[in-house]
C-alpha cells in the first residue's frame, strides 16, 4: 500500500503538490509512481525562471525500467529546483515527499490548488 499523506493534493498522474505557507508550492511524484518506476537513475527537471501551464510536461524522471514525463499540476514560474536530485535522484526514492521534491511554483492562479485531488480521492483511484 503506497504511502499518500493527507496533507497534500494530487493529480491522476501521480504528481503531488504541497501549499508553503509563502504562498509557493512544491511538486514530487508521490510514492505510488516511485513504486511503480522503480529505481530512479537520471531527473531531468526544468529551469528556474520557466513559465509553465497547468498539464505542461516540465520534467522527466528516468528509471531502470522506463522514462516518463512529469506534468505541472499547476500554472506559474519554476523558482526554484531540487538541485541534489542531479547527483542522487534515488533521494525520490527514499522520500519522494520530502527530499525527494521535484521543483517549486510561484502560481499564477491559487484557486487551481482547489482543482487538485485529496488525499482520499487520490488513494480510491489507487485500488
Amino acid at each position: 500500500m503506497s504511502n499518500v499523506p493527507e496533507e497534500l493534493r494530487y493529480t491522476e498522474s501521480h504528481e503531488w503538490v504541497s501549499a508553503e505557507d509563502d504562498g509557493t508550492v512544491r511538486v514530487g511524484i508521490t510514492d505510488h509512481a516511485q513504486e511503480a518506476l522503480g529505481d530512479l537513475v537520471f531527473v531531468e527537471l526544468p529551469a528556474v525562471g520557466d513559465q509553465i501551464d497547468q498539464g505542461d510536461s516540465c520534467a522527466v524522471v528516468e528509471s531502470v525500467k522506463a522514462a516518463s514525463d512529469i506534468y505541472t499540476p499547476l500554472a506559474g514560474e519554476v523558482i526554484e529546483v531540487n538541485e541534489d536530485l542531479d547527483s542522487d535522484p534515488g533521494i525520490i526514492n527514499n522520500d519522494p515527499y520530502g527530499d525527494g521534491w521535484l521543483f517549486k511554483l510561484k502560481l499564477d492562479d491559487a484557486a487551481e490548488l482547489d482543482d487538485l485531488l485529496d488525499a482520499e480521492t487520490y488513494a480510491q483511484q489507487l485500488d
